[in-house]
């Protein structure tokens, strides 16, 4: 049993005015405040963007209809008969997006399933990040590759095609994001228990059919999260389109065609000579207002797929 005096001891030390657990407490709550700040910062300058945006975008709304700007078929801010139609833009990001899409979603999950059920341990730790070093690769890289290396080689089987188009640009994308999708897609492959592979094989299925029929639909949740990140980064890649596709904002389904998306005409506009302020110079931020909304819409419906997933799972 203990004495009074160990007793008296121990009372003083759990005591919160001792000034061991005092200066506990104090760094629990500077670890604390930090860890907040952390948080807020990403919050605050989210905030600030949209602030920005919106700020910049209504003057350009006081001159332009907002019928105007969503149904007309022509962008050309900077000519002298200027149209301020988003149409051709956006139809650029979708068609360059759906290609790029096209490429990494079929290879990522291959690649992912290839990792995660197939390979040894040693083996995946030395393949992944090998894989995920197409991500560190400059896009600029990815956009001088598209216009000289693919295009050229395009033209083989494509005799009419141009120099500038959307099908190399969303190509060299879809190479682009393979990473985004296969690392994200194997990590949520690696958490499916286990006595689900085993209970596959017990049956007499392969390894493939486990890989394609039990571990992918149970996480499906995961890798669709994994797809939704691959569609907004190949919505928000710049120097790829902007240098393979040709910047030129045409409202077409050809993907042999050259085209313009949101984030190659802020680039094109922003290198020029705009006077701040002026309606040309505010359509910049327009273009980016709307590329904020597509990308919010992405990933509220990736959120809703997870969720509806994870409800059957």
């Amino acid at each position: 049993m203990r004495t009074k005096n160990q007793l008296k001891k121990l009372s003083e030390f759990t005591s919160a005015k001792h000034p061991v657990r005092r200066m506990r407490r104090l760094k629990e709550r500077a670890i604390e405040s930090l860890l907040f700040l952390a948080a807020a910062s990403s919050v605050l300058v989210t905030v600030a963007i949209v602030s920005i945006l919106v700020t910049e975008s209504i003057p350009f709304f006081e001159k332009v209809t907002l019928k105007e700007f969503l149904t007309d078929t022509e962008w050309t801010p900077l000519f002298e008969n200027a149209h301020y139609g988003i149409l051709p833009l956006i139809n650029g990001t979708f068609l360059s997006t759906m290609i790029a899409l096209i490429v990494a979603i079929p290879l990522g999950t291959v690649a992912a399933a290839f990792l995660s059920e197939y390979v040894r341990p040693s083996v995946r730790e030395f393949l992944k990040p090998v894989l995920e070093l197409l991500a560190a690769v400059p896009s600029v890289i990815y956009g001088y590759f598209a216009l000289l290396f693919v295009t050229p080689l395009l033209q083989k089987m494509i005799p009419t095609l141009g120099g500038f188009n959307v099908l190399s640009a969303g190509l060299v994308m879809g190479v682009m994001i393979i990473p985004y999708v296969s690392s994200l897609s194997e990590d949520a492959m690696q958490s499916v228990p286990s006595h689900l592979r085993e209970a596959s094989f017990a049956v007499g299925a392969s390894r493939m059919q486990t890989a394609f029929h039990v571990v992918i639909p149970a996480a499906f949740s995961g890798i669709s999260s994994a797809y939704i990140l691959g569609v907004s980064r190949a919505f928000g890649e710049t120097m790829v389109v902007a240098i393979a596709a040709g910047m030129q904002p045409n409202l077409t389904l050809d993907p042999t065609q050259p085209a313009a998306t949101i984030t190659a005409f802020i680039v094109q506009v922003s290198l020029g000579d705009l006077p701040h302020g002026s309606i040309g110079y505010r359509s910049i931020y327009v273009a980016g207002l709307s590329l904020l909304i597509l990308t919010l819409c992405f990933n509220i419906l990736g959120l809703w797929l997870r969720k509806k997933f994870q409800e059957k799972e």
